[in-house]
């Protein structure tokens, strides 16, 4: 199979913007007879007439508005290829950038990540969009910047990832609970009436699991969508909230943590990115923020 004319792909946005053999021509400082000729070409190459003679004119054909856009996009990511890069200057950056994370991670780190953003890129701006399941297609078609969560079997090996720190579930109850004093023993703490976080319906957490598979079947007082709900209702009442250590920081303040006698799996809490992003310096930047605002040691941008 013969390798198709790239060169091709450029007099196609053109003759597609200006919707004239002649139009297309001058731009591209070729004679009508040379631009009819990769017109010829073009109809040859995609099996279609791409413009059609309409009075006067040309308009363009079903398939030429079918790959108008596409065609534009290539050409536009083609110039930018072979574009020299220029130094980052985070003084003059106007950007935003969209950061998919649960609530959890920015009632936690949002406060910090924006303080060092607008410290060092005044214009840079954040947009925080609550991530309700782990499907990776935002970061694939690029209306996510990066995400932050637990990586598993479903992240596809075409996505970047970045451990920031490990995490542990604890128990938490209110100040002045019963369980505040003495030892927190597996059955004191399965007598207990909790308060269920669930995210997503039939889903099952690592201490669902870690539960089961001792045996212990939890009392459930109340069921929440978030660890924000689960300490509030727990700060007010005398249920017993478990939820991951770091992620709450924030929220535990004039709270009693306790450790879990049934030992539930630590995990690790990571920034993913596709990796079409590793070679932009603004975005290097920002997974450099976000390493830091987590407590984790600065990194090259």
């Amino acid at each position: 199979m013969s390798r198709p004319d790239l060169n091709l792909l450029f007099t196609l946005d053109v003759l597609l913007a200006e919707g004239s053999v002649a139009g297309a021509a001058r731009r591209l400082h070729l004679s009508p007879s040379a631009m009819s000729r990769a017109l010829s070409r073009l109809r040859e190459a995609t099996g279609d007439p791409l413009l059609v003679r309409a009075g006067r004119g040309l308009i363009a054909s079903p398939r030429a508005l079918e790959l108008r856009d596409s065609v534009a996009q290539l050409v536009h990511d083609a110039q930018a290829a072979l574009r020299p890069a220029t130094a980052l200057d985070l003084g003059q950056l106007q950007r935003t950038f969209t950061v998919r994370a649960s609530e959890g991670f920015v009632e936690n780190f949002g406060a910090a990540l924006l303080a060092r953003v607008s410290a060092q890129a005044p214009g840079a701006r954040l947009h925080f969009r609550h991530k309700l399941d782990k499907d990776r297609a935002p970061l694939r078609d690029g209306s996510v910047d990066l995400e932050t969560g637990v990586v598993d079997q479903t992240t596809g090996p075409e996505v970047r990832t970045l451990a920031l720190f490990s995490d542990r579930y604890v128990g938490v109850v209110r100040t002045g609970h019963a369980m505040s004093a003495g030892e927190v023993t597996a059955a004191r703490y399965a007598a207990a009436s909790h308060i269920r976080i669930l995210r997503q319906a039939n889903a099952q957490s690592p201490l669902d699991e870690a539960m089961s598979a001792f045996g212990i079947k939890l009392g459930i007082g109340a069921t929440v969508g978030g660890f924000a709900a689960a300490l509030a209702l727990a700060r007010g009442s005398d249920l017993v909230a478990t939820v991951p250590e770091r992620h709450t920081g924030n929220l535990l303040t004039g709270m009693h943590t306790f450790a879990l006698a049934v030992p539930v799996p630590e995990f690790t809490v990571s920034m993913l990115w596709h990796p079409r992003m590793d070679g932009d310096p603004a975005h290097r930047w920002l997974r450099a923020c976000v390493r830091e605002a987590c407590g984790g040691p600065a990194m090259s941008a």
